[in-house]
């Protein structure tokens, strides 16, 4: 489906994106259906890299745009929609992340062997971005937004600082003390995860 912030006579992404949530207030469901073409697949990964689970992730993504909806007849023109739904969609996460930690009673289930087996490369690269998913959730909950927003969204850190509500220093040592823990939690499986590739 063609995207229809490029039919827009303004090149600006972010005034394109406010066009269409005017739209989107006024009723328009085309303007509704290209933003969620736009938006919708980076939230879900978003929110995926946050908590680990495809279901969760689409429920997050799912009542981001439920609050857009609702907020659109209301939209401020300067708002960036993206930035102001990754924020949405990472305070849902650290919601549902909370409310794991105060239900968990037992310790993480022991990790799931590769169904596949045996050494080629696939199973291998599956191996190792299962190990680096791990380590990454494990990291604490900002550190992990830092470095999923910033790595893995591919935002600037303007903007992942306002969508977690930090200064740009905050951020840099979120992602400084979050790059490092990985490394550290990595270390001693580099030789096993890398040898094979």
């Amino acid at each position: 489906m063609p995207d229809d912030r490029d039919a827009s006579p303004d090149p600006d992404p972010v005034k394109a994106d406010a066009a269409l949530v005017a739209r989107v207030g006024a009723g328009d469901s085309t303007a509704w259906r290209a933003l969620m073409d736009v938006w919708l697949g980076r939230i879900v990964a978003f929110a995926w890299r946050m908590l680990g689970d495809h279901a969760e992730a689409e429920d997050v993504a799912q009542e981001a745009f439920l609050r857009l909806w609702t907020q659109a007849p209301r939209w401020r023109a300067e708002a960036r929609v993206g930035t102001w739904l990754h924020r949405v969609a990472h305070n849902l996460c650290i919601d549902r992340l909370r409310r794991r930690r105060r239900t968990a009673t037992e310790a993480d289930p022991p990790d799931r062997a590769d169904p596949a087996g045996g050494p080629d490369a696939d199973s291998q690269r599956r191996r190792v971005a299962r190990t680096v998913e791990a380590a990454l959730a494990r990291l604490p909950e900002r550190q992990r937004a830092a470095i999923v927003l910033v790595h893995y969204q591919e935002l600037g850190q303007d903007e992942a600082a306002g969508i977690l509500g930090v200064g740009l220093d905050a951020l840099e040592s979120l992602l400084a003390r979050g790059r490092r823990s990985l490394r550290d939690g990595l270390r001693d499986m580099r030789d096993d995860l890398m040898g094979e590739l």
